[in-house]
């Protein structure tokens, strides 16, 4: 095994002081061990009052702005193919998650052009009308003034799913200016990491302001002493684990979950000719490919409107061949004995409701092929695929029908991958976001979410911070004491 790199990033603490563990990865022929920090209760504890210290003295009182030329240079480093930490990110991630590394590159670079400065601008304006709200005291509509100030200690808890998802909550915490705690996932300890070192190399006086550790999941004893310290907590992950995050945090403390999530696609008519068909195909089978459905915005279910040139079994078959064609350009990562019964049990239910002659389905896509597309000549249920490239795709009258099919998951729903006209778009954009879906995107776009994007449906900056509001009245009574007050004004 390759020798120990060492994850984390502990301000205050030496790494003598540190007990490590060794977590293993392998992938594409090779092996990689990653050490990642034990820390102490007392060590977190003592970190916690590092960070939020530092944080005060030296994050608070920059000008956002300046925050992101910060959060700017050190994404365009992560965008620059030379920079030494990115070709140690294109080494490493794929060794760690296993994915294709053309996969991995071509990724991670549409992500972090989602964090350049113009970007980052978008983002702040997207939940704030002005900005410098941020910076100061600004004035409200209604009279006085209004400052939002962010949580003097925010930890993260991360999910490993995708590849580079720190960076999201990372740079939340550091436009509304608090010192962050992140805790790295045991699946993919390996880009938070590089992301934090290039932080300080770029502006070294955050390097107290933010830390990157890990526990192992369910160790109750760090995970603990850090919630008592942070004013907020903000945890992705399966609904299991925000579960167990949720129940160790204190009921002062506010919590943000992310949990799981199911997207879909919908394609029209309109979008089904014997041009744009086979184009729509293709597109939807980047979304699937893409981090392999491991994110919470990619399609595991298709439908498929009938009226157009292409029918929905053609459209399925292809979609089939794109699949077919992109697992040479992407192979599929080796699957976890898990995921591979899970799998094959869903290619064997998609295969018993073929026999059976249920709503003329059939499965395509051989034994040995890294994909498979169940097609079904009636609208199926929502549900999730065993993901890794498999697909359920359902014939519609209506993408009407649809409907009544989504309402039950209203819960579960976030991203609609929708190819349709104008009119439509926007019709049934209104009957989707009743139902519960927050984000409509083209199919191809499904897994990259746009700068200042409503996670779930929520203000990913306004959530954190709180306002404080100077009335106009306490204005007045100031103006009566001030220097200048005349006697008629008392």
């Amino acid at each position: 095994m390759t020798a120990g790199w060492r994850a984390g990033h502990l301000p205050g603490l030496a790494p003598g002081e540190v007990h490590w563990q060794t977590l293993g990865f392998a992938a594409h022929g090779r092996t990689l061990a990653v050490e990642v920090p034990l820390l102490t209760d007392a060590q977190m504890q003592a970190l916690a009052t590092t960070v939020r210290h530092a944080a005060r003295l030296r994050l608070q009182s920059m000008p956002v702005d300046e925050v992101i030329a910060v959060i700017d240079r050190a994404v365009a480093r992560l965008l620059d193919p030379r920079d030494p930490l990115r070709r140690e990110a294109d080494e490493l991630l794929p060794i760690v998650t296993g994915f294709d590394p053309e996969m991995v590159r071509l990724g991670l670079t549409a992500f972090l052009q989602t964090f350049r400065a113009p970007q980052l601008r978008r983002f702040v304006a997207q939940d704030f009308a002005n900005p410098k709200v941020l910076d100061g005291f600004q004035p409200a509509l209604k009279g006085g003034a209004v400052r939002a100030f962010g949580p003097a200690l925010l930890a993260h808890v991360w999910a490993g799913n995708v590849p580079g998802l720190p960076l999201w909550s990372l740079a939340c915490g550091l436009l509304v200016k608090s010192g962050c705690i992140g805790k790295l996932p045991s699946a993919e300890p390996v880009f938070a990491t590089l992301f934090a070192r290039v932080l300080c190399e770029e502006h070294p006086a955050w390097a107290d302001c933010l830390a990157v550790v890990w526990w192992q999941g369910g160790q109750p004893g760090p995970a603990a002493a850090l919630y008592r310290e942070a004013d907020t907590v903000l945890a992705y992950g399966s609904n299991a684990a925000l579960r167990q995050v949720r129940e160790q945090v204190p009921l002062t403390t506010r919590f943000i979950g992310y949990g799981h999530k199911l997207g879909l696609a919908l394609v029209g008519r309109a979008a089904l000719d014997r041009q744009r068909g086979p184009a729509a195909a293709r597109r939807a089978a980047l979304d699937i490919v893409r981090w392999e459905q491991q994110g919470c915005y990619s399609p595991h279910a298709v439908y498929v409107e009938r009226g157009g040139a292409l029918s929905p079994r053609d459209f399925a078959q292809h979609l089939a061949g794109e699949l077919a064609n992109l697992g040479h350009r992407h192979p599929r990562r080796a699957l976890a004995l898990e995921e591979a019964g899970a799998v094959g049990a869903w290619r064997r239910a998609a295969e018993w409701r073929a026999l059976a002659g249920d709503g003329g389905s059939e499965l395509l896509g051989h034994d040995g092929a890294s994909w498979a597309v169940a097609f079904s000549d009636t609208p199926q249920p929502l549900a999730p695929s065993a993901g890794q490239r498999c697909v359920q795709v359902s014939a519609v009258d209506a993408l009407d029908e649809v409907l009544p099919l989504l309402a039950p998951h209203a819960a579960f729903l976030q991203t609609v991958g929708l190819a349709t006209t104008p009119a439509e778009l926007y019709r049934l954009g209104e009957a989707l976001g009743a139902i519960g879906v927050t984000r409509i995107a083209p199919l191809g776009g499904m897994t990259q979410p746009e700068a200042g994007w409503h996670h779930d449906g929520r203000f990913n900056l306004a959530d954190l911070v709180r306002m404080v509001e100077i009335e106009q009245a306490a204005e007045r009574a100031a103006d009566r004491l001030a220097p200048y007050a005349q006697e008629w004004d008392t």
